[in-house]
This record gives structure tokens, sequence and C-alpha cells, in this order.
């Protein structure tokens, strides 16, 4: 009877929004010239203010970086690691916290894939067709999802317009490029292109990925005492192609949009030479947004449909399949701003969020793999609100969630059941503005402090079977408890003209982290090690910094329609994360090293070039538990260098980029990476001298 309820309670306000939305689109009267703000970032609140830990790439920095993969994309930002299963698989690695509890939105909605899983199983997100990318921390986090523990990675892209681009005339926009080279000979292509008027507007983009055996600087051999490949990792190529279409009607009070999107995927699992994994997401989304609704400033809905499936070929015979549907919904109201005495402002979003979606993992012959057919509903509302001060700023957010896992079939012995979570999240968080002055140059201070709890996931609860990408047997504890954790971070900002400095601490104490751990047996099934996952007590903590120093002035860096007329800046930025298991002693499994990396950035006119490197230390604090001994990383340092060229011919902007990695050629592994702890000298490096070069035309 609940679920009934709450199925009619979300059909009845999507109704009552569709009412009032299409009431509002036929009663509006012609207005072409205002252009209502309508704000798309995961900061809604925060505008110009830093407010919470944040990090977002968009336009040249994010083309410059962009890799085959999101966790490529974002590595070696401050406090932020690939997991890196190979050159097609790699999730965020956040402050030593990786899986399920770093959450991957596209467009601030559920992305509902299997990538929390298990290491081998690829995000179905190709970064040709992203905008922009946002890492969030702090107490705003809360808006999507308790399970954030970690932070959350929003991917956006612009398959639903939410604001005008177009006026009444209409007109064309859109976007090609197209790259070569790198250590897998990577050839892609994408675009985009948008049409319409200040009424509607139309979005269709598509792109197209190959990839060969990724090019290493050592010899490597397909499998234990298997063949050589020479200076290649095998099976390590790929293919990935995809499309979108979204159609967005835009009012003087909102809009309302449909997308629909799929991505394909073939690639090598790299820890089998003949197991490649053939995937297929497809996502259909609803947007819609109205402004001036009672006590709010605007109320937003999101509704989003996927249906994922990928299949694992062995030596291109069907092994098994896994198969992941659902839905989710979120309605969201941010709230007029109160004006209060004394200077104050009060701003704020309220809202609700409910996720379902149904997960399978069948063996060709149909019997169950890794876990049993699971079920997942959860339901969630949150509430977000900033005092904006003359000093500054204060934030408090809150989350309670209302959690079901069920396991629908029995599994290895075990009946089927239904385990029930309330997890609850409260987060405080202070901004103090010590700015000055029309250029506000000094320091900005944050601190945020929140109590998290997240819910086990299916995997967690029900797992029993073999693993074959991290060579284990994997067993579930269905009475396990919430993840129980006390975040801290305190950082500041400087900054005088165009020199910037910023440094972040933070730390992190679990009562009940759910890790996997070893049993100290091996499977009668599998012959491999059995792990069991059970909660253990754990501390993370570390800092982050990042710094810009203008070292030749020149002029002032202003984007002209010759390009941009600037000077020499030297970027530096460096981290380091410990991460200790208090149950057992031992450190955690796959944490970075401390790292340290400067870049030299150079632009004159339409050019603009960078030149520098990164440096991991040696990894030697590895988890040492006798079944599965850890295994360290030495210190590596990787140079890098990239060249730009900018130019307009009218309305058609041109980027011609070229990317230089690893230009020594240095043999280096990852101490994020599971392939590192599971194949021991068998496990691929860090891909080896890299030349990619591009093309970027918008019109």
């Amino acid at each position: 009877m609940t679920h009934v309820f709450q199925r009619s309670a979300v059909a009845a306000t999507a109704y009552s929004f569709f009412s009032i939305t299409l009431g509002n689109v036929w009663a509006q009267t012609e207005d072409a010239h205002r252009l209502d703000e309508v704000t798309i970032t995961a900061r809604s609140l925060e505008r110009s203010d830093l407010m919470v830990p944040a990090q977002q790439l968009s336009g040249a920095a994010l083309t410059q970086r962009q890799g085959s993969t999101l966790g490529e994309t974002l590595d070696n930002l401050p406090g932020i690691a690939n997991s890196s299963f190979g050159p097609n698989v790699g999730r965020p690695v956040i402050r030593g916290m990786d899986g399920d509890r770093i959450r991957i939105l596209q467009n601030s909605g559920a992305n509902m894939d299997v990538s929390g899983l298990s290491n081998d199983h690829a995000v179905p997100i190709d970064p040709l067709t992203t905008e922009r990318i946002e890492v969030l921390r702090g107490p705003a986090t809360l808006l999507y999802g308790g399970s954030a523990i970690g932070g959350v990675v929003n991917v956006i892209d612009n398959r639903i317009a939410r604001e005008r681009t177009f006026d009444a005339k209409g007109g064309v926009m859109g976007k090609a490029e197209v790259r070569a080279g790198g250590a897998a000979d990577e050839r892609s292509k994408g675009a985009m292109v948008e049409a319409g008027n200040d009424k509607f507007v139309l979005h269709v983009d598509a792109f197209e990925r190959s990839t060969q055996n990724l090019r290493v600087p050592k010899d490597m051999t397909c499998g234990e005492g298997g063949p050589s490949n020479g200076r290649r990792v095998c099976n390590s190529a790929s293919d990935s192609k995809g499309g979108a279409v979204g159609g967005t009607l835009l009012f003087d009070r909102g809009y309302l949009g449909l997308s629909t999107s799929e991505y394909r995927s073939t690639y090598g699992t790299v820890a089998e030479p003949t197991v490649r994994i053939g995937m297929v997401r497809r996502h259909h989304v609803m947007e819609g947004l109205l402004r001036e609704v009672g006590a709010f400033q605007d109320v937003k809905f999101q509704i989003g449909s996927t249906n994922y499936t990928h299949t694992e070929f062995d030596a291109g015979n069907p092994e098994s399949t896994f198969k992941n549907r659902g839905y989710d919904l979120r309605l969201e109201g941010r709230q007029r701003t109160m004006h209060l005495s004394n200077g104050l402002q009060l701003d704020g979003v309220v809202g609700i969020q409910s996720e379902r979606n149904n997960l399978q993992a069948k063996a060709d012959d149909g019997a169950n793999t890794l876990l049993p057919p699971s079920r997942t509903r959860s339901t969630g509302v949150f509430i977000y609100q900033a005092l904006k001060t003359s000093w500054g700023q204060l934030s408090v957010g809150a989350r309670a969630e209302d959690v079901e896992v069920q396991s629908l079939e029995a599994h290895q012995g075990n009946l089927a059941q239904t385990q029930k979570f309330k997890p609850l999240n409260f987060a405080v968080g202070a901004m103090r503005n010590l700015r000055q002055g029309e250029a506000k140059n000094g320091w900005q201070l944050t601190t945020n402090l929140s109590a998290s709890q997240r819910a086990p996931k299916d995997y967690e609860l029900f797992a029993h079977g073999e693993h074959a990408a991290t060579a284990t047997y994997e067993i579930g504890q269905p009475s396990i408890g919430l993840e129980k954790g006390m975040q801290l971070d305190v950082g500041g900002e400087w900054k005088q003209g165009a020199h910037k400095f910023g440094i972040t601490g933070f730390a992190s104490q679990f009562s009940n982290y759910i890790s996997l751990q070893p049993t100290g047996t091996d499977s009668f099934v599998s012959g491999t090690p059995d792990y069991q996952f059970q909660g253990v007590r754990a501390r993370f903590y570390g800092i982050e910094s990042t710094a810009k120093i203008r070292m030749v002035a020149g002029q002032d860096a202003v984007l002209t329609s010759n390009g941009v007329h600037g000077a020499m800046d030297l970027e530096l930025r460096a981290d380091v994360v410990r991460a200790q298991d208090l149950t057992h002693n031992s450190p955690m499994p796959r944490i970075a090293p401390m790292r340290v990396g400067a870049d030299a950035v150079w632009s004159r006119n339409a050019w603009g070039a960078r030149f520098g490197f990164m440096h991991a230390a040696a990894q030697n604090r590895v988890p040492n538990n006798g079944t599965a001994p850890g295994i360290s990383t030495a210190g590596h340092t990787l140079w890098n260098a990239g060249l730009t060229f900018h130019t307009h011919n009218g309305p058609t902007h041109w980027l011609l980029f070229a990317k230089l990695d690893n230009l020594t050629n240095k043999l280096a592994y990852s101490s994020t990476s599971v392939l590192t702890q599971t194949l021991g000298a068998n496990a691929p490096p860090i891909a080896g001298r890299s030349l990619k070069v591009g093309a970027q035309v918008s019109f």
C-alpha cells in the first residue's frame, strides 16, 4: 500500500506541474526582449561565492583535459584520482573514496549504471558530448543523494535547453570536434547542432570513438604465461558511439523539455585476455521549470528513465549479462529570497527525490552470478538553507531517506529477503569573506561539518559469487548496518590581482565503514580468496592546495577577436590523503600517494602553451593481511605539454590543440587501480608517451 501511495503521489505531482506549466505557456504574452535568469549548475545557491569545496571544468580547459573516461578526465585535479581499470574504465576517486560513495549525475539526475558494482564496469558517459563537469562537496551534496559521502560529480550537457539562446527570428549554432593519436591510437569525432527561436529549441548530438591496444613503456604478455604482445596492453581496444535528441519549449516563466539518448560501447576488460564487454544504455528525461510559484522563486522537476544492459563475452561467447532498469524523479523548489533585519538574506531549496531500479546479473545458462536479482527503492526529502550576511554566509543542509533493498530470489543458500534503512544526513557550513575593494582581494575562509549515513548497496548485502575483475570470491552481509561517518573540512582562498592561493584540510571519521575484507580462507567453488563485506572503523584525512602566480604580467588576459592577450602563469597543485582501517590497524587499499604538480602556462594573442609535470610519491601504505598482501607502487614523475591555437572567421571559432603526455615515456603504475593489486607484475602500467591532436569548430 505504501508504494502504491508513493506512485500515486508522484503521478499527481507531475500532473499538477504539467497543468500549471502548459497553462502558462498558452496564457503568456509576447515578450521577446526579457531574458530571465536560469541557474543550471549544482552550485545554484552559491553563485560567485566560494561556499563549498568544488571544481569545475568547461570550455577549452575541458577540451584539453578530456580523456576517454570520466576518471581520466578528472585525474590529477586536487583531491581526485582515477580508479583506472585499464584505458577503457575509470571512475573518479575523491579524497580516497570511490565506488558508490561518489555519486555520478547527468544534468543533476541519476546515472543508473553498474559502474559502482565492479571495477571493470565503465561509466556510460562520454566526455565528447559534455559541456561542463562539476565536482561538488559539502552541505549542497545532500540535494543529490545521501550516499554521496565522497562527493558529487555532475556531468552537464545542453540536450534540454534551460535558457534562451536565440531571438524571435531564430538561428542555428553548433560544434564539431575530431581527435587522433594518443597511446591508444584514438580516432574520435563528435558533433552537436542546435536550432530554434525564443519559443522552441531542438538539440541533436552524436559521437564515435575507437581505440587500439594501449601502448606502454614495457613488454606485456597476454595473461599469466601467455604470449607476448610487445609494448601493448592486451585486450585494451574499444569502440564507442552514441547520440541524443532533445527538444525544449521555452516561455517567459520557465521551460519544458524532453531528451532521449543512447550510448553503446564494446571494450576489453584488460584483466582477462579473451573477455570483452558490450554495453548499451538508453536514457530518457523530461525536465521543466516554472518561476514565481507562490512562496518559491522557481519550482523544477525532472523525471528520468534508464534501461542499461551489458553482456560479458569470453572468446566471443556470451558469458553473463547485467541489466539495470529504473527511473528517478526530482521535484525541488527554490524559495524566494527573504530579506531579514540587519541586511541578512535567507535563500534556500527544498525538495523530494525518488529512485527505483531493478538489477539482474545472469550467466548464459540463466543462473545467478555474483548476486541475485535485486530491487532498490529510495525516497528522500532534503532542505538546504543559506543565510547571507555582511561578513559572509552560513549554510545548513539536511536529508532524510527511506531505502528498501530486496533480493528477489534465493541465491547460494540465502533466501529472498528485504532490508530496510532510514539514513539521516546533516551538514553545516560557513564562509567568512575578508576580501575588500572592487578587485575583491584578500582571503575567503570556509568550513563544512557533516554527519553522514549511507544505506548499503545490493551487492554489499547479497553478493555471493566469484568476481573475476578482482580475482576474489565476494560475500555480502545482509545484516550489515548503515555506513556512518563525520566529515570536516576547513579551507581558505587568497586572491591578489592575478595571484591566487587556496588550501583545504579535511578529515572523515567512520564508526561503520563498509569494507571488503579477506576472511583468510579460499573459496571451495573457485579457489580464489574469500572476501566479505564488513563494517569497520576508519579514518580519512588529508590536504589539498592550489596556487597561481603571475610571472609575466604583459597585458591583462582579455578575450578579443584576435584571441587572448595574456601572460605567463605558474600553476601549482598538491594533495595528500591518508586512510586507515582502525579496526584492523591497517592502511585502506587503493589510496593515491602524495602528489605535487606544476605547470607553466603561456598565452599571447591566439596562441597558448602549457608545460609541466605531475609527481606522485611512492605509495608504501598498503594493506598486508596475509591472504592478499598489498603491493607498493614506486614514485614517478610524468612530464606533459600542450599547445593551442584559437582563431575566428566571422561567427566561426576554431580551436586547434595538441597534447603530449608522459613525454619521457616513464614506466609508472597507479596505486588506485585494483589491477595493481590483483595482477602484480602483469598489471598494465600508466600509458606511455602519447601525442594527441585535435580540432574543434563552433559557430
